[in-house]
């Protein structure tokens, strides 16, 4: 995974967050991170979390944005 592409990951995990995910320099952040940059997608690496994810996140639709998965298939909606 490349860290030109996305800019950090997010996860509601204390232990995880100020660390990277494994083999990047890709951060992960509080979920917060979100709300304060507001992206146009969220990519949800746990696809089978997304249902969950998307309910816990809707307030991104505020501004657009949008949700993405790509396993097991590319879906954006």
């Amino acid at each position: 995974m490349r860290g030109d592409f996305i800019d950090y990951a997010v996860d509601r995990s204390p232990h995880k967050q100020g660390r990277y995910l494994p083999g990047t320099q890709i951060p992960v952040l509080p979920p917060e991170q979100i709300t304060r940059t507001k992206p146009d997608i969220v990519l949800i690496l746990a696809w089978n979390l997304a249902d969950e994810i998307e309910s816990q996140m809707s307030g991104i639709r505020q501004w657009g944005g949008k949700f993405m998965t790509v396993i097991p298939q590319v879906k954006i909606w």
